[in-house]
């Protein structure tokens, strides 16, 4: 073994890491006695340890001031959306009015859908990539059955075509090529779920663009895992979530984009009362005047306890130094394991994710010689000795080493409990 793929120059990696002290940062579940090998952050991040404080805060608030909450102090509930604003575009690389935190993914999916995907009887295809996360594909077929068309024929799904699995961008030029004259929606993930392949999201924006759809995307798996750059993209819009890369909780509340030139946009919209101007919100008008940007696309009052965790883990970021750092010790963290697992279990695994750094994220989709059955065992004795990843039907673990909490050593061991696994 090359001393570049030894334990001890793991160890030498850890101690170098600039990110190393933000793992102290964070919860780790324990496996009997020892930390979890936790590589779960694409699913569920772990906990930051200021989400408590932030969230009793809100509590203690509550109890002693009650309704008065709303308007006291510098965490006051009226505007405590807005704190996470400028942070949040930050991870982003939005323009601070160009972001809101609100509702759920698929939620906040199906509302920039009724703004952004105005099917014409000319004009009424929406593509998206074959194998799409379920939730994303039945919102969509959903939607255009809602408007009157069949999903049969105006919704088309681009199909793998590499060998491992994903897909070139040539394959997908040549379907929004094919396809424009009819489309009035190109829906991309920033990282497909399965395999873990990231996309240019400037170059589907500008072909999109260039056949007179929109442009929007699924962030789930990108956020806070690479840079997405959205205002420079081109976007017209993008949604996401903030329970994995963003450590704010199950189920934690959503994100959304909406790119600036759509800022005082005629489209139609679902309209609630928190995406009334702000200044004229508390007269109680009957005509809705939307503010201006992603926060004219609120419904309700913000969620003030699920927006805690989120405001916790946005600090984390910042401490960090930002995307660029965080991205830094991705490449390096999961090309290390990259390496490891060519050099010591390539009979083993088969790695699905492009070995190209800037075609993934922080994640390996893996296949285990000899099928689904022998990657389920794999997955279960992993699991047996406390090492976390997650299981993607039909036959995939995907391994997601988190930047701001694993260790390079985490990685070391994850190949040494596979080759455990394969000596039993």
């Amino acid at each position: 073994m090359t001393d570049s793929l030894s334990r001890t120059h793991a160890m030498a990696l850890d101690a170098a890491d600039p990110l190393r002290p933000l793992r102290s940062e964070f919860l780790i579940p324990k496996h009997k006695h020892s930390e979890q090998i936790y590589f779960c952050g694409n699913s569920l991040g772990l906990q930051p340890r200021g989400a408590r404080a932030h969230v009793l805060q809100v509590l203690d608030k509550w109890s002693h001031e009650a309704v008065e909450g709303h308007f006291t102090g510098q965490a006051q509930w009226m505007t405590y959306h807005e704190q996470v604003r400028e942070p949040l575009a930050r991870v982003v690389g939005a323009q601070p009015s160009e972001v809101v935190a609100m509702n759920s993914l698929t939620a906040n999916l199906h509302l920039m859908m009724v703004s952004f995907y105005r099917p014409t009887s000319e004009r009424a295809a929406i593509i998206i990539e074959a194998g799409a996360f379920p939730s994303d594909r039945h919102a969509v077929e959903s939607q255009i059955r809602f408007h009157g068309f069949d999903p049969a024929t105006h919704l088309i799904e681009v199909e793998p075509d590499q060998a491992d699995g994903t897909l070139s961008m040539e394959a997908v030029e040549r379907a929004i090529g094919q396809h424009g004259s009819r489309t009035a929606l190109v829906l991309w993930p920033g990282i497909q779920y399965r395999t873990g392949q990231a996309f240019e999201l400037k170059k589907i924006a500008r072909l999109a663009h260039a056949q007179g759809a929109v442009a929007g995307f699924d962030l789930a798996h990108a956020v806070g895992n690479v840079p997405v750059n959205l205002h420079d993209s081109q976007a017209d819009f993008a949604v996401w979530c903030h329970y994995k890369y963003m450590n704010s909780g199950p189920g934690a509340v959503g994100g959304c984009f909406v790119h600036e030139r759509h800022a005082r946009t005629s489209r139609p919209r679902f309209a609630g009362w928190w995406g009334h101007e702000k200044e004229t919100r508390f007269q109680m008008g009957p005509r809705f005047v939307p503010t201006p940007g992603a926060d004219g696309w609120q419904l309700s009052n913000p969620p003030i306890l699920a927006l805690a965790p989120l405001l916790a883990s946005l600090e984390l970021f910042d401490k960090a130094g930002g995307m660029t750092a965080i991205r830094t010790k991705s490449e390096k963290i999961t090309g290390f394991l990259e390496a490891l697992i060519h050099a010591r279990v390539p009979e083993t695994l088969e790695i699905v994710t492009p070995s190209d750094p800037a075609r993934r994220g922080s994640q390996l989709s893996l296949r285990v010689a000899g099928g689904r059955e022998r990657g389920r065992e794999l997955f279960e004795y992993l699991s047996s000795v406390g090492t976390v990843g997650d299981w993607r039907e039909p036959d995939v673990i995907r391994i997601s080493p988190a930047p701001l909490y694993n260790k390079f050593m985490d990685v070391y061991r994850f190949v040494e409990e596979v080759e455990s696994w394969r000596g039993v």
